[in-house]
């Protein structure tokens, strides 16, 4: 293979080569005006394995070797990772006012148990255990949290847990305080933090491709967040992927998704409690 001379061209032919394996791999639907967004983004790629064309990429990849070597570094470029702690604010908002408490009521010696489907670097996840470590305080609790994500790259800085400190901009102080540690002042070094122990081993990560077989994940959650991955998929593939979700929600339990997202042109069996909140029927 040649060395890279300099940057590389997606051509359409190989960028409709691209988006029909990346469609059928796990899901992303990559319209003609992500085209320069792949280019950019599987450029390193090409550099690092020494590949002098994205059609000799394209040959790569699709073959039986690059499926198992390369597939899941393409996907880590692929995937687009945002998140923020406390992100869409409401859904915790019911969680405390609304769902802990009637969920407590019901059913005081269960284990709750959360499902953070696509966790990126790991911030949703370390928000949920934070409300229910705060539900904690005043009742006699358990719960359990899994995480899980398409990237192995947002899953291992997930699990390290460091952020940098205007990440926690949205954390209540009382929380930071709590469950959040500042790494030490080094000269020239930017300021950090790292999610405390405590809350740290509450959370399990897991790679899962959700357009793929997820029978090796629990099926009684309680409340499963889906959120701002649904725009990324057509229509057909929202619901295969809401229908997997939902056969793993106790039947009264809870499905979030982002408040970009809806479901109301999908045949689910779920009703609306508020925008973005359903409960399973």
């Amino acid at each position: 293979m040649a060395a890279l001379a300099q940057p590389q061209k997606l051509s359409d032919a190989d960028f409709s080569r691209l988006s029909k394996f990346i469609y059928k791999e796990c899901g992303i639907n990559l319209t003609p005006l992500k085209k320069i967004l792949l280019e950019s983004r599987l450029q390193k790629r090409l550099e690092q394995l020494h590949i002098g064309t994205f059609s000799a990429y394209c040959d790569y990849v699709m073959s039986p070797a690059g499926v198992q070597e390369e597939l899941i570094y393409m996907i880590d470029a692929v995937a687009t990772n945002k998140t923020d702690f406390f992100r869409e604010p409401v859904h915790f908002d019911f969680m405390r006012e609304h769902l802990l408490p009637t969920w407590h009521a019901n059913r005081p010696a269960g284990i709750f148990k959360v499902w953070s489907s696509a966790c990126s670097s790991g911030e949703e996840p370390y928000t949920i255990a934070m409300v229910l470590e705060e539900f904690a305080l005043g009742h006699p609790f358990s719960y359990r949290i899994v995480a899980s994500d398409i990237s192995t790259k947002v899953l291992k800085k997930a699990i390290q847990a460091i952020y940098p400190m205007q990440s926690i901009a949205q954390v209540p102080t009382a929380l930071c305080k709590r469950y959040l540690l500042r790494s030490k002042d080094k000269e020239g070094a930017r300021p950090t933090i790292r999610i405390g122990p405590r809350l740290r081993t509450r959370v399990e990560f897991k790679r899962i491709n959700l357009i793929e077989d997820i029978t090796g994940i629990d099926a009684d959650f309680d409340l499963i967040f889906c959120r701002n991955v649904l725009i990324y998929f057509d229509r057909a593939t929202q619901e295969m992927v809401l229908r997997k979700l939902l056969s793993k929600l106790r039947r009264g339990g809870y499905l979030f998704i982002g408040h970009s997202e809806s479901v109301h042109h999908l045949n689910l069996p779920v009703h609306q409690v508020k925008p973005t909140i359903f409960r399973k029927v």
